[in-house]
């Protein structure tokens, strides 16, 4: 699996690199649990994850490629962190990086969505329209940027 991680800010304390690996685990565990809970509630058990292909960047953003074990086996690219957790089958994205950019632009579509039927009248979905937005910008900014891809093609 590939790893990014964001440096530090000047204002953050400064940890040793032992606590630095622990806390990147823990977030990394958590997102990995956030994923199977989210597939799970959709109907889908997660059979296993192909961490060869899975990427994340710790403390913002997640992307497994999960095989699933139940109702059939199917892949799946599962997203999860500062961001709603979300899914899509792993034929729509050959790489992490695609699949981000996918999500990106479905939820640019979503907002538009609830922009356009009015839903964004009531406070909540205007906020989670708005949210939507913001994150699906992020990603796509992280989608384009070479520096965290590396080597790596799309």
């Amino acid at each position: 699996m590939t790893e990014q991680t964001v440096p530090p800010t000047s204002e953050a304390p400064q940890l040793t690199p032992e606590q630095a690996a622990q806390m990147q685990q823990e977030w990394v565990r958590e997102q990995f649990q956030k994923a199977n809970k989210f597939l799970a509630e959709k109907g889908v058990i997660p059979g296993k994850v192909l961490t060869d292909q899975s990427r994340y960047l710790v403390p913002y953003v997640a992307v497994w490629k999960m095989e699933s074990s139940q109702p059939k086996k199917k892949q799946f690219w599962v997203i999860s962190g500062d961001l709603p957790t979300d899914y899509v089958p792993a034929d729509v994205a050959p790489s992490a990086r695609e699949a981000i950019k996918h999500f990106s632009l479905t939820w640019q579509l979503k907002a538009e969505n609830l922009i356009q039927s009015g839903a964004v009248k009531d406070p909540t979905q205007a906020k989670f329209a708005n949210m939507l937005v913001s994150r699906a910008q992020s990603l796509y900014k992280m989608q384009q940027d070479e520096k965290l891809w590396g080597e790596q093609q799309a």
